[in-house]
């Protein structure tokens, strides 16, 4: 367990620096100067060559990449190009909302993911069943930027139960976390279903049928704990998939997160707010992967990690 812990952490190292080249080229081909945008239209041509110049932007690409990866490696993501704030003490007054976000989505996903599909389960080729399985299907059809403007209508235009935007209060958090969630929850769902029929009809569920066990004991103590293994990536995924989506529906309910923070730093070409944030979101996302693999082998003993 601690060698494969090491492998994954160096792992974390060639990831971080093909994220950033990534982003650093993509972000060089957008159309768009920054420094004219920063300048305004009606500035002088000389103005923002000036301007290129204070904001290095004059210098060859690899230059610009190596002076980025070596202020990283101390701990400097530089400064936004937009307000001159450190990029860094950006992220951090950001980063909170979009994490506690996500928290709330994914409580959303396993909870109300894993109800329905263990129910599901239970009551195989059901009327029940079959009606979960459509509502998970539309959870997955829906885009979330558009669940989230049919949320907001009905329960903050319409009915007048939940603020609109925001994020003052816990009743800010309940459409963002419902939108967000609602996509992971049903896929969930759909996953644990699957899982558990292929455990339920395991001969060591007929033994314990057979020894008298309660419904419940069963289902949670026996048929879940071996069908939460595949559910478990998915879950995994879906909190990277869930950083990422917080781009939409930050910007849907005007919350101030990591997400909006990135769109609107690709809006002005602020290349250093936007190279900040993707890699933190991508270290993170590394992280949670590191993190479910861990758990494979708690609630697999007979999976070698190493």
């Amino acid at each position: 367990m601690t060698l494969f812990i090491l492998k994954r952490i160096a792992q974390i190292i060639p990831v971080t620096l093909g994220v950033t080249l990534v982003v650093f080229l993509i972000m060089q081909m957008i159309p768009g100067d920054p420094a004219l945008i920063l300048a305004g239209e009606g500035a002088s041509n000389e103005t923002v060559e000036e301007l290129r110049e204070n904001l290095g932007l004059n210098k060859p690409l690899y230059v610009q990449y190596g002076e980025y990866i070596s202020n990283l490696l101390h701990g400097d993501m530089g400064h936004s190009l937009k307000n001159k704030q450190p990029v860094l003490e950006e992220i951090t007054t950001r980063l909170p909302i979009t994490i506690e976000l996500a928290l709330y989505s994914i409580f959303i996903t396993i909870v109300l993911g894993l109800i329905a599909g263990i129910i599901s389960a239970i009551r195989p080729y059901s009327i029940l069943d079959a009606g979960l399985m459509v509502i998970a299907l539309l959870g997955i059809s829906l885009p979330s930027f558009w669940l989230g403007i049919l949320l907001m209508y009905v329960f903050s235009v319409q009915l007048q139960w939940l603020p609109v935007a925001g994020w003052e209060s816990a009743q800010h958090i309940i459409l963002p976390a419902i939108t967000l969630g609602a996509g992971g929850a049903a896929i969930v769902a759909r996953m644990t279903r699957s899982s558990m029929l292929e455990v339920v009809n395991q001969d060591y569920i007929r033994t314990a049928k057979a020894k008298g066990l309660k419904g419940y004991v069963i289902i949670l103590k026996h048929a879940l704990r071996n069908a939460l293994i595949p559910v478990i990536t998915v879950v995994g995924l879906q909190f990277g998939t869930l950083l990422g989506g917080t781009v939409l529906v930050e910007s849907v309910f005007a919350v101030n997160g990591l997400g909006r923070m990135i769109v609107d730093a690709i809006r002005t070409r602020d290349i250093p707010v936007v190279q900040g944030g993707v890699l933190v979101a991508s270290l993170i996302f590394v992280i949670i992967n590191l993190f479910v693999d861990i758990l494979y082998r708690i609630f697999n003993k007979r999976i070698d990690l190493n």
